[in-house]
C-alpha cells in the first residue's frame, strides 16, 4: 500500500483529503499537538510536526510515495498581520527537502497570481509569478510564487513530480464560519448567506446579479489530489476549478429554494469578483468535477447535520 504525507491535515482541506485517501497509508501532520483523537479513530496515524523546525521531520517516515502540502499560514486564518509567517511556513525548504525522496510533491497555491484577471474572460493555468502590490495578500502570493520557483529547481535537481494546484476560494462545512480580512475577522459571505436562509431572512444580492464565480466544492478538490496521486502525467501547474460559473443571483436563489428564507436585489452596491477557471490542463489528469451547486449545497448540509470533524474541530 502506498504511504502518503499529508501536511495541514488538521485543517479544512486536509481534513477532507486524509479522510478521502482512506484506501491508502495515510500519515496526518499538523502543528497541533493533539488531534483530540480523530484521526487515531478512522485509523490513520496522526504526527505533531512544526515544520519550521528541521529536527522535528525526524517524526516521520521517509519511504513515501507521495507528499501533498496543504500547510502554511494563511490570510484568512491570520489575526492582525504577520507577514514573517508566510516567509517561515511558505518558502520553507524543509517541507521540499523532506519530499524530494518522494515520487510525487503536491502544493497547494492561491488565485492570487492571477487576481489581475479576474472579470475578463476564462483564466487560463499558465498565467503565473504575478502578485497583488498592496494588500494583505501581498507577501502571501510572493512567498507562494517563490515556493512554486523552488518546485521546479526540485523537479530538475531530485526528479521530484510536482503537481502545483492554483485553489480559489474552497466550499466547505467547517464549524468555523470566520476569516480574517486585513487582520480582522469577518464571516465568510457563503456562510453569512446560509444562516440568513436557514433563519428565514432576507438575503441581498449586490451589484449585478449576473457576475459570475467558479464555485469548486472541497471534494472535488480532494478528487483531485487523488487523480495526482495516481496519474502517470508528468506534473505542472494546474487550476482547480469547474470551467463554469454560477452567478450571484443563482447563488442566492438556489440557497433559498434550498434553506429557506428570501432575497431581494441592491444594484446600488459594489459587485463581486467574476472568475472562472480553464480547467483543460487539469482534465489532463483524469479530473472532472462531480459536485454542480446544488448538489454542492446538499452534500455541504449533510456535512453540517453530521457534524462528522466535530472530534477535530468542535462544534459551531
Amino acid at each position: 500500500m502506498k504511504k502518503i504525507v499529508v501536511f495541514g491535515a488538521t485543517g479544512g482541506i486536509g481534513a477532507y483529503t486524509v479522510m478521502d485517501l482512506g484506501d491508502y497509508e495515510v500519515i496526518a501532520v499538523g502543528k497541533r499537538s493533539s488531534d483530540n483523537g480523530f484521526f487515531k479513530n478512522h485509523d490513520v496515524e496522526y504526527i505533531s510536526v512544526d515544520i519550521t523546525k528541521k529536527e522535528d521531520f525526524n517524526k516521520l517516515p521517509r519511504d513515501v510515495y507521495a507528499v501533498i502540502n496543504l500547510a502554511g499560514a494563511l490570510p484568512a486564518r491570520m489575526q492582525g498581520y504577520y507577514p514573517q509567517e508566510y516567509i517561515n511556513t511558505i518558502i520553507n525548504l524543509n517541507v521540499l527537502n523532506y519530499a524530494r525522496n518522494a515520487e510525487k510533491y503536491i502544493f497547494a497555491h492561491s488565485v492570487s497570481d492571477v487576481e489581475h484577471l479576474f472579470g475578463k474572460g476564462l483564466i487560463p493555468a499558465d498565467k503565473t509569478d504575478k502578485f497583488p502590490l498592496n494588500n494583505d495578500h501581498s507577501i502571501y502570493s510572493i512567498c507562494k510564487n517563490t515556493h512554486i520557483n523552488l518546485t521546479k529547481h526540485y523537479q530538475v535537481k531530485y526528479g521530484l513530480k510536482r503537481f502545483v494546484l492554483r485553489m480559489p476560494n474552497v466550499y466547505l462545512y467547517h464549524p468555523n464560519p470566520n476569516y480574517y480580512l486585513d487582520g480582522v475577522v469577518k464571516k465568510q459571505n457563503y456562510r453569512l448567506m446560509i444562516e440568513r436562509a436557514i433563519y428565514g431572512l432576507n438575503i441581498e444580492i449586490w451589484g449585478n446579479p449576473k457576475i459570475e464565480r467558479d464555485i469548486v466544492y472541497v471534494k472535488d478538490i480532494t478528487g483531485l489530489i487523488r487523480n495526482c496521486i495516481e496519474t502517470d502525467h508528468h506534473g505542472g501547474l494546474f487550476n482547480v476549478g469547474t470551467g463554469i460559473g454560477t452567478s450571484m443571483e443563482d447563488q442566492v436563489k438556489g440557497i433559498t429554494e434550498f434553506f429557506g428564507g428570501s432575497y431581494s436585489y441592491r444594484p446600488d452596491m459594489d459587485d463581486s469578483p467574476e472568475y472562472i477557471f480553464d480547467i483543460s490542463r487539469t482534465k489532463e489528469l483524469g479530473y472532472e468535477p462531480k459536485y454542480d451547486y446544488i448538489s454542492y449545497l446538499k452534500d455541504f448540509n449533510k456535512e453540517m447535520d453530521e457534524q462528522r470533524f466535530e472530534q477535530l474541530w468542535g462544534k459551531e
